[in-house]
């Protein structure tokens, strides 16, 4: 229901918010199916997103003002570009700090030989 991968569902949980903000920073503006097939060739397939994970975050992400989008007619068809808001610019900032510092945080947990340390 969430993502589709090799992770979990549980590893992947809550950063689906910050991988598509940290995409619309590096590429402007993207529509959905482009934010799903970047995310499947960065990751070298091993997160795939799903429609009905994609497009409930990104509307919330819009109902936040951290999005606005823009309809762009192609042939006879409309795509939705999504682009950072002035407010997404420090959001993305500021969940990718957190992303970073929680996962540094997880380090010293699970990777590091923490039995030389006195206990507590």
């Amino acid at each position: 229901m969430y993502f589709c991968a090799m992770y979990s569902k549980e590893l992947l949980k809550g950063t689906l918010g910050v991988i598509i903000l940290k995409l619309l920073e590096e590429n402007g503006k993207m529509y959905g199916y482009e934010i799903c097939q970047k995310v499947k060739d960065i990751s070298d397939g091993k997160i795939l997103i799903k429609d009905g994970s994609l497009y409930p975050t990104l509307h919330k992400l819009l109902k936040d003002g951290i999005l606005t989008t823009e309809e762009v007619k192609i042939g006879k068809r409309v795509r939705k570009y999504y682009t950072l808001t002035p407010k997404g610019q420090g959001e993305k900032k500021i969940v990718v700090k957190e992303l970073e510092d929680f996962m540094e945080t997880l380090n010293k947990i699970i990777f590091t030989d923490n039995k030389t340390s006195p206990a507590l």
